[in-house]
């Protein structure tokens, strides 16, 4: 299991003011010397927060695993495989959300990436994951469409509103990771996760690969600093008694 980094958020309050700080590069080397073992990116059409030049300079900089979050729309397509990342997971993307809202449904998009975006970011030699709820149907068609990997939503997960919801929730996020894992898909998951809640998530649900973690963690950072906070989240995944991995 691996943490990492997303930092969407941090271009986020560069853009505020348009002076060039924080700058998003420098978050992704300290996240890594802090141990996360690589960084993901949401390039999204309308340039919310990372823009096509931190893109490249990520790819420049980065050591361990860069995660290209995208949809898969003509201009991301072209533009994941000139920057060719490790690993490119394809997200539904909605101009008027504040952040992804849920999973792909594979049942509408199967054709089209099948015929059209698979084979381009394949021909690269890019590992392809889909963004996907814990829905069986869903994460079958995405082993026969050919993805390496799924992420798993775990946004209901992080906003249950009671405990029993929560569990319900776990057991949801188990199954479908013990399903995918079965048909042979590498577990990654995301989405809505922070400091309260990742410790369950990682007990209670096996197989589980890279963990996607930004907004909370770039909050927590404005109190604890960026290095003390990748480690505190890197400590639970410890505390879980699951072998953790870094580039370092």
């Amino acid at each position: 299991m691996q943490l990492l980094v997303n930092i969407d958020h941090i271009a986020t309050l560069r853009n505020a003011r348009g002076e060039g700080y924080p700058d998003p590069i420098r978050a992704a080397r300290v996240c890594e010397e802090a141990g996360a073992a690589g960084i993901v990116f949401h390039l999204r059409g309308d340039r919310r927060h990372i823009r096509d030049d931190d893109v490249y300079r990520l790819k420049e900089v980065v050591r361990g695993r860069l995660d290209f979050e995208m949809a898969a729309t003509e201009e991301m397509l072209t533009i994941c495989t000139d920057v060719v990342p490790e690993l490119a997971t394809l997200v539904p993307e909605s101009r008027e959300e504040l952040t992804t809202e849920g999973g792909l449904n594979m049942k509408t998009v199967f054709d089209d990436f099948r015929e059209r975006v698979v084979p381009r970011l394949q021909e690269k030699g890019i590992v392809i994951s889909l963004f996907l709820d814990p829905v069986p149907d869903d994460i079958e068609r995405a082993a026969e469409l050919g993805a390496e990997a799924i992420e798993l939503h775990t946004g209901r997960y992080a906003n249950a509103e009671s405990p029993e919801d929560a569990r319900k929730e776990l057991k949801r996020l188990r199954d479908g990771a013990e399903l995918a894992h079965r048909l042979g898909l590498t577990v990654n998951a995301g989405h809505g996760l922070n400091l309260k809640n990742l410790g369950a998530l990682v007990e209670n649900v096996p197989h589980l690969h890279d963990i996607s973690i930004g907004h909370a963690l770039v909050s927590d950072a404005l109190f604890y600093g960026l290095k003390t906070t990748v480690g505190k989240y890197i400590g639970i995944m410890k505390q879980a008694g699951v072998e953790t991995k870094s580039n370092q």
